[in-house]
């Protein structure tokens, strides 16, 4: 039986790598109109999301899934400004609070379990500004599959560059690890 692979998971926060923080109003215009809201969709940073990059994300050879904090506001407040469909959202991991303190002791971010379980042994990118060392050892330990940790700078967001890496490892995800 022959068949195709299934693509590989992209992982994507918001919080720095779609929502740039620091820097000036100059360096991160509003780059749309942005209706006023209320809840999540208030948030002032929300100006800052490029609509570019929704396209840009899903032209890349992969399946988008979020592993934010914004949970499934992600699907209501973010998608719709930068032109993505609904997208699964990471759960976090069901852990006990020994589990989490012993994590949190060892620097390991709250997501890095649970992405690792979603994907299964399958080719993911996780994007996040967020990711340690003890993050990229633990999934070296316990993913069975490539997978690359590709951090953001925050100040910046998601740039050409970090576009560029991620669709090289990401078409080349069945042959290496990142």
């Amino acid at each position: 039986m022959t068949g195709r692979s299934p693509l590989p998971l992209l992982y994507l926060d918001i919080d720095g790598p779609l929502l740039p923080f620091g820097g000036t109003p100059r360096e991160h215009p509003a780059r749309h109109h942005v209706t006023p809201a209320v809840g999540a969709a208030a948030n002032p940073l929300l100006a800052r999301i490029d609509p570019a990059l929704g396209p840009r994300l899903a032209a890349l050879p992969c399946e988008l899934v979020w592993a934010t904090t914004w949970m499934a506001d992600a699907n209501t407040d973010v998608a719709p400004r930068i032109g993505l469909p609904y997208l699964p959202v990471l759960d976090p991991p069901e852990l006990s609070e020994e589990q989490q303190r012993a994590d949190e002791r060892r620097g390991l971010h709250w997501k890095t379990r649970a992405l690792v379980g979603r994907a299964g042994g399958r080719p993911f990118a996780w994007v996040d500004d967020e990711i340690t060392a003890a993050d990229r050892a633990w999934v070296a330990a316990h993913h069975a599959g490539p997978a690359l940790l590709h951090r953001v700078d925050p100040r910046a967001g998601l740039t050409d560059a970090d576009f560029a890496a991620l669709d090289h490892w990401l078409r080349g995800a069945g042959t290496a690890r990142g």
